[in-house]
């Protein structure tokens, strides 16, 4: 058996699950799946505090981070109101830009197939 080289965890909410996979693509594969069913249910409400004030867009339901050699650390943020965003690194999370006509998973895999794409920043 192939060892598990990428590593998925999805935070949603308090639940945290963990998925282990030998291919890239494969993981990529999960992630955007995952993703998908969780953009679908999301659905956050505003947040009202006295000062301060967090519409569903500003509000982060469900974090998927993928771990790999060469130390990939890339991911998707799902938004309260359901929006999807790409990302690189981990401490120093840089936000992967779309290009026109390109999803924020599409985004994630060009992201992560190009050299030096895999680094954190």
């Amino acid at each position: 058996m192939a060892r598990a080289r990428y590593r998925l965890k999805v935070r949603a909410g308090s639940r945290v699950e963990r998925r282990r996979f030998s291919d890239r693509d494969a993981a990529l594969d999960a992630l955007e799946a995952r993703a998908g069913s969780l953009a679908e249910g999301a659905n956050a409400g505003l947040i009202d505090l006295r000062a301060r004030q967090f519409e569903p867009v500003a509000q982060v339901v469900a974090r998927l981070e993928l771990a790999g050699p060469a130390r990939l650390r890339a991911g998707l943020d799902v938004r309260g109101d359901g929006s999807v965003e790409g990302y690189t690194g981990t401490l120093r999370r840089q936000v992967i830009e779309q290009r026109p006509g390109e999803s924020p998973y599409d985004a994630l895999r060009r992201a992560v197939a190009e050299p030096g794409g895999e680094r954190s920043l």
